[in-house]
Parts: C-alpha cells; sequence; structure tokens
C-alpha cells in the first residue's frame, strides 16, 4: 500500500538578505530544500540549478533502492552541470549549494543530503534529526572535541565541508533509506530554520498544528521572530494513507520558482574558493562565513587553530580577572585607608571612647578601632549625655574628637 498525504513548501528571503538564495519543492514523490552560496550573484542560481536537476527525478519507483540510486545520480548530475556553469560563466566561480531531498517509493522513503541543511522525522509526537550536518563544528562534536552547546557558538559553525557545485567532481553525498508510517511528519528546512529556531521550540510546533500549511508558516514565522538573518526555506510533508487523501499540488519556491538570471555585474570581482560566501554567523549583522573542502590536513589546521584561540581566550580572561581582582583589592584599600582619616565619640562598655574609622563593618572586616580609652564612665554622664554617646558622637577630625572628650569630662564632674 503505498502512502499518501499533504505536502507544502514555503520561503522567506528574511529580514537581512537581498535575495533569496534558497531553492525548495514539494511534488508528488519528490521533496527537496537547497541552499545556495556565493553571493549575490552565485547562491540563488546554484540552489536553482540543482534543484530544477533534481527535480527530474519525481517519479515513481519500484523500490526505495532505486529511489536513492536514482536520487544519488540526479545530485551528482546537479553538480556537474553546476561546474559546466561556473566554466562558461567565470563570474559564479565559488557558487555551491547544499541539497536535502526526500524520495517517497511506496511504505519506504530515499534520502539524499549534503550540505547543512537539515530533515527531521516528527514521529508519535517526537522529533529526530535524520541527517548530520557536513560543518566543521560537526566534525568536532563527532570526535568528541567539543559538545553540541559549544558547536552552537563556535566561531567556525557556519563552515561548510561538502557541497555541491565546481569544487568537486565526485562530492560524497549520503544517502539512506527509511520506513514510512501513516503520521509521519517529515520536515525538511534551510539553516534558516535550524540555526535560529531550536529543536525543541521545532517539535512543539510540529506536534501543536495538525494543518501542515499552518505548520509550516508557523515555522517560519519563528524564524522571523528570532530576526530571521539568513533566507529561511521549510518543506513539510504528511504521510497518511486514509482512501480520500490525495497528494497535494507541485510547489515550487525561493530563487528555483523566478527565471534564471545570472549576467556578469559591472566591476564585480570574481569569488574565491577561500573566501566563498555562505550562510550568515548568528548576528544581526550579515557576517558570511564560507566553505573549505574536507581534507584531514585542512580539518587538523583548523583544530589547532581553534586551540589556539581556546588558549588564548582562557589566557586573555585570566588575565582580565587578575587585573578586576588587583583593582577590587586596590579600590578597597584606598577606602579603608579614607575611612581610618575619620573619627567618633562613643562607648567601650562603660566608658567613653576616641574610635578612628566609621561605624560600619564589612563582613568580618571592622571599619572601626578603639583610639584611645578614656576614664570616663557613662554613669557620670548627663542622661542626654550619655545616649549621645552610646548612639556615637562624630567628630570632624582627631583634634574635634578630643574636645568632644573634653567637654564630656568637665559635665561629668
Amino acid at each position: 500500500m503505498a502512502a499518501s498525504g499533504t505536502s507544502v513548501a514555503v520561503s522567506h528571503v528574511g529580514r537581512i538578505r537581498a535575495n533569496n538564495q534558497d531553492s525548495g519543492y514539494a511534488g508528488t514523490q519528490l521533496f527537496v530544500v537547497a541552499d545556495g552560496m556565493g553571493g549575490h550573484a552565485g547562491g540563488d542560481v546554484a540552489s536553482a540549478i540543482a534543484l530544477k536537476r533534481v527535480m527530474e527525478a519525481d517519479k515513481e519507483y519500484a523500490s526505495a533502492n532505486d529511489a536513492e540510486f536514482a536520487l544519488h545520480a540526479s545530485l551528482i548530475a546537479a553538480n556537474s552541470i553546476l561546474a559546466e556553469t561556473v566554466f562558461e560563466h567565470p563570474e559564479l566561480t565559488g557558487m555551491g549549494t547544499t541539497v536535502s531531498a526526500i524520495l517517497r517509493s511506496g511504505n519506504e522513503l530515499a534520502i539524499a543530503h549534503i550540505g547543512d541543511s537539515r530533515i527531521y522525522l516528527l514521529r508519535n509526537g517526537s522529533l529526530k534529526q535524520i541527517t548530520a550536518d557536513h560543518t566543521f563544528v560537526q566534525r568536532l562534536v563527532d570526535s568528541g572535541r567539543i559538545t553540541q552547546e559549544e558547536a552552537a557558538v563556535h566561531p567556525r559553525r557556519s563552515v561548510l565541508m561538502r557541497v555541491l557545485g565546481d569544487v568537486d567532481a565526485s562530492p560524497e553525498i549520503d544517502t539512506t533509506v527509511h520506513d514510512v508510517l501513516p503520521g509521519d511528519r517529515w520536515l525538511l528546512c534551510s539553516d534558516g530554520l535550524s540555526s535560529y529556531v531550536s529543536d525543541e521550540k521545532i517539535e512543539v510546533v510540529l506536534t501543536g498544528l495538525a494543518n501542515t500549511g499552518q505548520a509550516a508558516d508557523r515555522l517560519v514565522k519563528e524564524s522571523l521572530d528570532q530576526g530571521a538573518p539568513d533566507n529561511v526555506t521549510v518543506v513539510l510533508v504528511d504521510i497518511d494513507d486514509t482512501p480520500d487523501s490525495s497528494a497535494s499540488p507541485v510547489m515550487i519556491v525561493g530563487s528555483a520558482a523566478l527565471p534564471l538570471s545570472f549576467e556578469a555585474e559591472t566591476g564585480r570581482r570574481p569569488l574565491r574558493l577561500p573566501t566563498l560566501l555562505l550562510h550568515p554567523l548568528k548576528s544581526t549583522q550579515q557576517e558570511d562565513s564560507h566553505f573549505e573542502p574536507e581534507s584531514e590536513e585542512y580539518l587538523d589546521e583548523l583544530i589547532l587553530e581553534d586551540r589556539r584561540r581556546a588558549r588564548r581566550r582562557r589566557t586573555t580572561w585570566l588575565v582580565g580577572a587578575a587585573i578586576i581582582v588587583l583593582v577590587i583589592i586596590a579600590a578597597l584599600f584606598v577606602g579603608y585607608r579614607v575611612t581610618q582619616t575619620h573619627y567618633y565619640v562613643g562607648s567601650d562598655g562603660q566608658t567613653v571612647a576616641i574610635y578612628r574609622g566609621i561605624e560600619q563593618d564589612i563582613g568580618p572586616i571592622s571599619l572601626h578601632s578603639v583610639y584611645q580609652q578614656t576614664s570616663i564612665q557613662l554613669n557620670d554622664l548627663s542622661s542626654y549625655a550619655k545616649q549621645s554617646v552610646v548612639a556615637t558622637i562624630s567628630a570632624d577630625n582627631l583634634g574635634d574628637a578630643k574636645r568632644i572628650v573634653q567637654r564630656l569630662s568637665s559635665g561629668s564632674q
């Protein structure tokens, strides 16, 4: 029995980007998200070219293994087309795109994936990420060098290790086959969603909204509410096996929905691979990251650089902390010395005494001490004078304090 259902594709340019470099497709059997890179006149072209080639795989297959082979072949073909396009249009040098796609065949589906767009499965109310990001920080996480929490704020979290483009004639593409169950909800999205909306929030939206279109729109809104500095594209597929269920209309969104145009811009400097533009970092500014080919030498270099950065950061933190501690100690010392220039008259048990400092304590540190003990008994003072001494009498200086004591002595005789 072939499972059917409803699907939708939604794409938004975001609040910062000038153009949409994402492309999305919700077909009859095939569903795709592509996130382009390469600057203003490259990313949109790359994702559109790749999507239009992969779309040709949207047909019935005898088995999920056949669908898996067809998906892999279509991505390799798209990679070749991108390389040929760059050869014919040098101004597009360095353009590339991620691609995440699912192709259904009966009660199974095939997945093909390269880059950092993602595929999620919501089954029985639980969300699971199916694909693995082909990023530098994910390699660090997989090798146990950093945690997922550290990866989320890593300065190189947007460096991609694998994409389609004019980089590698035979890129490594992840392909798998999964079963399909009624009630499954499959989500494909660009990193414009996954980088700014947590998996927990995505799960809440997908479990809380049954309507496919409303759920997809809500996910895009969640990204926009976070500032959406990047393009955001969502393709949502609901699996259903009810007899009256019918396939949703084919939808193409993003740059692939527009006429393909990539004329060279006047004065535009060709992009080079080391500075290839990709997704912005999580900030309100458009800080672009880049793609680097996956190689052990480059990974080792990045890891060493990361360690050096960590050491510098740790050293800077320690030096800063030491300076702060020294400043606090100096401030306390100066403050203490200032308090010791003050005097007041008070009681020391049953007698009158001159105190140096102020009548306050900071934790276990006393800011006053007896400077001079007198022989004046409190009980020899008048009621008013006694109350004044117990409450302490402030003095402008040591001489003033001694004059106060003399007056008290004269009054007690």
